[in-house]
């Protein structure tokens, strides 16, 4: 008789890890959330999202880059291996022919973005403080940021239609600061603007910052 070798199912191992590390990641947001980050344990996240506390370092390797894998999921908003740059509505942003309503896309989807990832970035901007091993994760959020809105400062730059004279630097400095969190956190978050509000005022300041009134 002819032993036959059963096909070993990839997809289904790679699912199920990725079920794994997803309810991992929804965990420490949780708890992080909840707890703040001192104070939320390796531990307690492990025992949360039903996973070892040896399988939980495997796969993360300290509880700061824990912190970054959970606003890499807030951020995008799942757990799906689509760049935010790739999803529709980026899409939708690029292709649209008007400079003025590219913005009012652009602002609109970060600010949702923001209403997700709020929390998180803002243990992890004030965790550095006291907590070193978040000190390289906000460089790193922070230099991720930079490099984005330099590049949607460039798109916005080559459709000239923005002011005469501005150049690719003050573009993608006038977003990185007005898109900064603190600012989110000022307005919605202390001062309880709707997302729609602070969306809105954002849109209009931000083109009124870049492109030629009237």
């Amino acid at each position: 008789m002819v032993e036959v070798k059963r096909r070993y199912d990839v997809s289904g191992r790679q699912e199920r890890a990725r079920a794994r590390r997803r309810a991992v990641v929804v965990a420490a947001k949780e708890l992080f959330e909840r707890d703040g980050f001192r104070a939320t344990t390796l531990a307690a996240v492990a025992d949360r999202g039903g996973v070892s506390v040896k399988g939980l370092y495997k796969s993360f390797g300290s509880k700061a880059a824990l912190a970054k894998a959970v606003f890499d999921f807030v951020i995008a908003g799942d757990d799906e291996p689509v760049s935010v740059a790739d999803r529709p509505e980026q899409r939708a942003m690029l292709e649209e022919p008007d400079v003025r309503r590219k913005i009012e896309m652009f602002i609109h989807a970060v600010a949702r973005r923001q209403q997700r990832s709020a929390k998180v970035q803002i243990l992890i901007r004030d965790g550095r403080h006291v907590d070193d091993s978040l000190i390289p994760v906000w460089r790193q959020l922070s230099e991720e940021g930079l490099t984005a809105m330099t590049m949607i400062g460039g798109h916005l730059a080559g459709t000239g239609q923005l002011r005469a004279g501005i150049e690719l630097d003050e573009v993608r400095d006038v977003l990185w600061n007005y898109l900064a969190i603190d600012t989110y956190e000022r307005l919605v978050l202390e001062r309880g603007w709707t997302l729609d509000r602070y969306s809105d005022w954002m849109t209009r300041t931000i083109i009124a910052a870049l492109c030629t009134q009237g």
